[in-house]
């Protein structure tokens, strides 16, 4: 025991002088001193506690006394560090130290890790309580004045780089010579200062915030203010935020833009575009964050619902595609296209609009012979098919079957009938099952009589080979070559509609015919009429009829001739009819019309499929059940399903309950 508190008595007689020494230690030279006396004060505690080990082992634990080394440590921490005139100055000194190295000068990392590990040995409280708080507070008032004075000079961009040198500066300084466990605690720090506070200033700053680096593709800082916002909380929900409803503006400016409307190919180009665009930076900038690829779905679908013309204009698009655009392109590019398409069809909430569309292009497409490839036109059903199912494309695959069967049946046709034939006209004739095609009931034309032969022996054979079926002509779809001599013995090939050929063949035989005459010989619609007429008269370089009075339109007072003068440089002489790509406004409120009736049917079906299961259940979980039933095809309007339930009632399938007048029973 008197050796025990000898030595105690005499460790602290000798860490007073030392602190003396200490004391004394002039400016850069007090970090010095203190290290090195601290370095002999270890030495001489290792010897010490060799010496007295026996005491150390045995009086120690037996008499509950602090073992010698620890006691040693302890007496440094209470006469050394603890002393008035050493510890408010090594706690000013060192931070000193460190805000001078912020300000960019060097300083003597070595000789801070010691004093650091010094503080550490001495247990983590002193580490904490007498340097490790006191920095994080000094450090939490630097940035807060350091980012205020960024933000109002610095564009985000560079801010955002700012902000980064310093979170990798703290980060490296903690390495270099703090404590592993305050790297969490100064990083937090910086964040909070830098980031968090000016989280949505940032993000909206004019001319440079979020909205700018989206639109010139900025991806270094976007990819850096997605790593930052990350750090603090709510950082990327305030990036994913402002995303979306740029993405939604812009979109819908996009999708209601008149001059956007008036080419339906170039209006789905700039969405894929955009599309393209915003699907790279979420890749590159944002590390293809998956709430983030989420956003950007349910931007393009809010927005390209806002115009119902969308799956018209996807459906022409893709017809443009499949009848010229993609001659040349690789499989790959054909496939890359048409996968493409299919996304934006994903985000459309009326599918069923866009087959309606897509049935009618097709069938362009088919009957015209316009298709570039075949394998393309079969890929996009079989996608359309693993997106909705086999009843979505079951009536597209029977357009194709026709055309094989169509091949086929002319075949045997001339084989077996070519001696009948003899030199009149070559009929090639497509045979289209009525479920399948998107016809519109048309009246025949009258057809000239040397084409009317050939048909009818046509007619003959197929219902002779075929019991119990009708054929009725489709002459508003189908076209004609005709070989026509002009003035000076000029020969061409016109390659025409059949409503046209029937109006040039009565030019056999006489050389003007009034606009009355020709309707009367042709039977041909009045629309359809006027049209053909205007494209064989009114249009320069493929006016084989002259007209009186000369104009632009048709009008029922006209009288054509034959045009004797007609040129042109080409032997073949294709003659467009006057249409319009898109439709015409009564068009569409017949194909909305035509829609809206196919619709009545698979509400219906789907009201008696959830009745028929659930037997009782009231009007609004109907609702409810059917708009996620048909979703995947078009979203119904709650006003037609109640109209579809009242129709339902008073067929008998269904009935209203009687004391709640909201309950419907089914009736089986």
């Amino acid at each position: 025991e008197k050796l025990y508190n000898g030595l105690e008595s005499t460790m602290t007689w000798r860490l007073k002088e030392i602190s003396k020494s200490i004391e004394a230690a002039q400016g850069g030279l007090f970090l010095e001193e203190l290290n090195a006396k601290w370095m002999d004060h270890n030495k001489a505690l290792q010897m010490i506690r060799d010496i007295l080990m026996y005491m150390d082992r045995t009086y120690v634990p037996t008499s509950h006394r602090t073992p010698v080394h620890e006691l040693g440590l302890n007496l440094w921490r209470d006469h050394i560090i603890h002393y008035p005139m050493i510890h408010g100055r090594l706690l000013d000194t060192l931070l000193d130290l460190i805000h001078r190295e912020r300000m960019g000068e060097v300083i003597n990392r070595g000789l801070m890790r010691s004093i650091t590990k010094m503080l550490m040995d001495l247990g983590p409280a002193v580490y904490q309580d007498d340097f490790e708080k006191p920095f994080l507070e000094v450090s939490a008032s630097f940035y807060s004045g350091e980012s205020q004075e960024f933000i109002e000079c610095c564009d985000c961009g560079n801010y955002l780089k700012k902000a980064e040198r310093r979170l990798n500066e703290e980060m490296e300084r903690v390495s270099h010579y703090l404590d592993a466990g305050s790297e969490a605690k100064i990083t937090s720090v910086v964040e909070k200062e830098m980031i968090a506070n000016h989280m949505h200033r940032l993000v909206h700053m004019e001319n440079s915030g979020l909205v700018n680096m989206l639109i010139d593709d900025k991806y270094e800082d976007l990819g850096r203010m997605y790593t930052l916002f990350r750090r603090v909380p709510d950082g990327l929900s305030t990036i994913r935020d402002m995303m979306t409803s740029y993405l939604r503006e812009t979109g819908k400016h996009l999708v209601t833009d008149p001059e956007r409307l008036k080419d339906p190919v170039e209006f789905v180009q700039c969405l894929l575009n955009e599309k393209d665009k915003h699907d790279k930076i979420i890749n590159v900038a944002f590390g293809n964050d998956k709430t983030f690829q989420n956003a950007l779905n349910s931007s393009f679908e809010f927005f390209i619902n806002l115009n119902n013309r969308s799956p018209e204009f996807i459906s022409l698009y893709v017809d443009d595609k499949l009848r010229k655009g993609l001659k040349g392109a690789t499989e790959e590019d054909v496939e890359g296209i048409l996968d493409k398409v299919m996304m934006l069809f994903r985000y459309l909430q009326e599918k069923d609009v866009f087959e309606k569309y897509y049935k009618q292009h097709l069938a362009k497409r088919l009957l015209s012979g316009k298709t570039v490839s075949d394998d393309a036109e079969r890929s996009m059903i079989v996608k359309l098919k693993t997106e909705c199912g086999y009843q979505f494309t079951s009536k597209l695959e029977g357009m194709f079957t026709d055309m094989k069967t169509s091949q086929d049946t002319m075949q045997d046709f001339y084989a077996k009938k070519s001696e009948e034939l003899g030199d009149g006209p070559t009929l090639d004739v497509h045979i289209l099952t009525t479920g399948s095609w998107p016809t519109q009931p048309s009246p025949p034309c009258s057809l000239p009589p040397e084409i009317l032969a050939v048909c009818e022996k046509f007619r003959g054979y197929y219902l002779g080979t075929h019991s119990g079926r009708r054929l009725t002509w489709q002459t508003n779809m189908g076209t004609a070559d005709i070989k026509a001599t002009f003035g000076k013995s000029q020969k061409h090939e016109l390659n025409v509609s059949t409503y046209q050929m029937c109006v040039l063949m009565l030019f056999n035989t006489s050389d003007g015919l009034s606009y009355k005459d020709i309707e009367q010989a042709t039977e041909i619609p009045s629309t359809d009429l006027k049209r053909c007429l205007q494209s064989l008269a009114c249009v320069k370089g493929k006016n084989v009829l002259r007209k009186e009075p000369m104009s632009k339109d048709i009008s029922e007072d006209d009288t054509f001739y034959f045009n004797d003068k007609f040129t042109s440089k080409l032997v073949k002489v294709k003659i467009g009819t006057v249409v319009a790509a898109k439709e015409s406004e009564p068009e569409k409120q017949e194909t909305r019309q035509r829609v809206e009736e196919d619709r009545k049917p698979q509400i219906e079906a789907a009201i008696v499929r959830i009745m028929k299961s659930r037997r009782v259940l009231d009007h609004n979980s109907i609702v409810s059940e059917v708009t996620k039933q048909l979703q995947a095809r078009f979203l119904p309007n709650p006003v037609i399903i109640k109209k579809r339930i009242e129709s339902l009632i008073e067929r008998e399938f269904l009935e209203r309950d009687k004391a709640d007048r909201k309950l419907y029973r089914y009736l089986a």
